[in-house]
């Protein structure tokens, strides 16, 4: 008997449908023939606790940290003992194992840590599916690859669990001990992305909330030229007061200029013209497609990435929704008709969209040397009825399908023109743009660029007809919302200050993943470090205290985005893990002596009486010793 084992039931029930023969039901498995498809729950393993290594570790103490693990062990989720068993009945009738875990480091974890804690010593093979639809899910079955092949990535993602076990349970324990000598009795839970992501909030808050404005002036001038009117911008020499992006600090120049410029006449001394043509937006990443449905639709990342899970597993209307890629394999190019027709059949938006393209047309996106484990989400094919869907869902799938369908438009196609003009010894600038194709650009909703200017010539006189002076402020930074969080999450490097740091990040994916970026933001505003005020997401002052009594280094980027640097080598490059957990262990003893309980009360003593309802629930140990076991409390014991 051949074994497939699928990440979850919806993988199951498409793997065993796209299979010849007719599905029978068994328990807790799908048969076919000879084959028999049974399925994880997610993951049904779980680090262990520190207790299941000594129970003198049940008890939270300083003195015991930091916790190393000599040999590493797991154990079943309590609500997933049942299909453990099942998984290890069936594996002593099989002959061979197929691993149907999602394609991606955590799906290489999830199936193999199953298949290796049952002791499965026999051939395993590997199934690759990004998309549910059964001709896709046929393809796939014809390509099974060696699972060995993939041992490196299941290195690097059995690495990132340990290490996130070492970092979140020591700096868990020693914070909520510490927290509780400075009379504070909740869990303060530490992650090595949850705490940075934390970071980047309460450093946000502080820029907005220490904001001094600072007045500035701008003096515009109405002119009149050949071929009708413009508006320009006066721009100040250097012997007036400016800041460092050049705005006048003073209104007097401004005021005085303006008083005397009604009337006086003056010319274009500089024209520039510049043609520029611009491809459409590349397919969605998950990341990508969460920013976008937040600024359209208002949606929180989790809110689309449960939608996205929807319309992959219960609609099948896209393909695997958790990718970091924004390409598509070439060969989706040639069924890319019919995959359309499919997808647009029923949705008149999405008909006049596909009526527009020109499905001939080749884009940058189909490119097999950028895409990896994952492609970008796409719509499988499948008839799109998005009336029976909910608003939500249907919003989604048009950005999905909207981006798929931009590559067989035309470039954007655009003239810039940059004047300058000399009045009365001073330069004026204006600049306008105007659309010479609009391509892909009638299918989004994107913000008004510059209004043409009229046709103008090098040389020609103006005058002025009227001008004024315009008082304004410098603004402070908008606070995060859930899309400019999870931007800045996957652009990390703009928020590193080390120069060499940032280079280097640039080239590799930034903090968290794809899959894992709206859970951390939700597991945030649960533990009452983040609340949701309308759009914005800002930090609690229990938040602000966290991050203010841990070491600088914990609540920053560079740690966590370095660490996914090394996990990649490992899963790459074949990298040892044993030096980077080694190397993590050391840096646990220096971060462990910085727990002071004089620095956690001093910046503990303004979030007392502050606390959200789910960091008021998640308290640590009693004094006893033993700890309450509240849903909280066991959400918080592991990073």
């Amino acid at each position: 008997m051949r074994l497939i084992i699928a990440e979850k039931p919806s993988l199951a029930r498409a793997i065993a449908e796209a299979l010849p023969g007719s599905p029978r039901r068994d328990d807790g498995a799908l048969v076919v023939g000879e084959t028999t498809v049974t399925w994880c729950l997610g993951h049904l393993l779980e680090q262990a606790p520190p207790d299941a290594y000594d129970p003198a570790l049940k008890q939270w103490r300083l003195d015991q940290l930091p916790i190393l693990p000599g040999r590493w062990k797991l154990m079943p989720r309590p609500k997933a003992r049942g299909q453990l068993a099942v998984i290890r009945r069936l594996l002593k009738s099989a002959r061979e194992v197929v691993h149907a875990g999602d394609p991606d480091r955590e799906g290489q974890l999830l199936v193999q840590e199953v298949i290796e804690h049952l002791g499965w010593k026999g051939p395993v093979s590997r199934l690759l599916v990004s998309d549910l639809n059964r001709p896709a899910v046929q393809r796939a079955l014809a390509r099974l690859e060696d699972n060995g092949r993939f041992a490196p990535l299941y290195r690097a993602a059995q690495c990132r669990a340990r290490a996130d076990w070492l970092y979140g349970i020591n700096l868990t324990r020693a914070w909520t001990l510490t927290g509780r000598q400075a009379g504070h009795d909740g869990v303060l839970s530490v992650g090595r992305v949850q705490t940075p992501v934390l970071g980047l909030v309460v450093r946000r808050d502080a820029e907005i909330r220490d904001f001094v404005p600072r007045p500035f002036f701008v003096l515009w001038a109405d002119l009149a030229v050949a071929q009708g009117r413009l508006r320009t911008w006066w721009v100040p020499g250097e012997a007036h007061p400016l800041d460092d992006q050049g705005r006048l600090l003073v209104r007097e120049p401004a005021a005085a200029l303006a008083e005397r410029l009604p009337g006086a006449e003056g010319r274009l001394t500089a024209l520039e013209r510049r043609d520029k043509r611009q491809a459409a937006p590349l397919p969605y990443s998950l990341s990508a497609l969460q920013v976008d449905a937040a600024r359209r639709h208002g949606l929180s990342a989790k809110a689309t990435l449960d939608i996205c899970q929807r319309l992959y597993e219960r609609h099948q209307l896209i393909t695997y929704p958790r990718s970091d890629c924004r390409y598509l394999p070439e060969e989706h190019f040639a069924s890319a008709r019919s995959t359309l027709e499919g997808a647009c059949r029923q949705d008149e938006t999405l008909r006049g969209w596909l009526a527009g393209a020109d499905l001939s047309r080749r884009s940058r996106a189909w490119d097999d040397r950028r895409v990896g484990a994952h492609h970008a989400l796409a719509p499988t094919g499948k008839t799109a009825d998005l009336a029976r869907l909910e608003k939500a869902e249907a919003d989604v799938f048009r950005l999905i399908a909207r981006n798929v369908l931009a590559q067989f438009y035309p470039a954007l196609s655009t003239r810039e023109v940059k004047a300058a003009f000399c009045l009365l010894d001073e330069t004026f600038r204006a600049r306008g743009q105007e659309i010479l194709d609009p391509g892909w650009k009638p299918l989004f909703t994107t913000r008004d660029e510059a209004p043409p200017l009229p046709p103008l010539t090098e040389g020609e006189t103006c005058r002025v007809l009227e001008a004024g002076v315009e008082d304004r402020e410098t603004r402070p930074p908008e606070p995060f919302t859930d899309a400019s969080l999870i931007k800045a999450m996957m652009n990390i490097a703009r928020y590193v200050e080390d120069p060499a740091v940032r280079r280097t990040l640039r080239e590799h994916d930034g903090l968290g993943t794809e899959a894992t970026r709206a859970g951390i933001i939700e597991t945030l505003v649960e533990r009452g470090y983040l609340i949701r005020q309308a759009k914005a997401l800002r930090a609690t002052r229990l938040g602000s205290a966290l991050i203010a009594s841990l070491p600088e280094a914990v609540g920053r980027p560079e740690r966590t985005a370095l660490w996914e640097q090394r996990l990649g080598a490992i899963a790459e490059q074949g990298d040892a893990p044993a030096p980077f957990l080694a190397a993590l262990v050391e840096d646990l003893h220096g971060l462990l002596a910085a727990a002071d309980a004089g620095r956690m009360r001093e910046a503990l003593h303004s979030a007392r009486g502050e606390q959200a309802p789910a960091a008021r629930s998640a308290r640590g140990p009693r004094r006893g010793g033993s700890r309450r076991r509240t849903p909280a409390a066991r959400r918080t014991r592991r990073p």
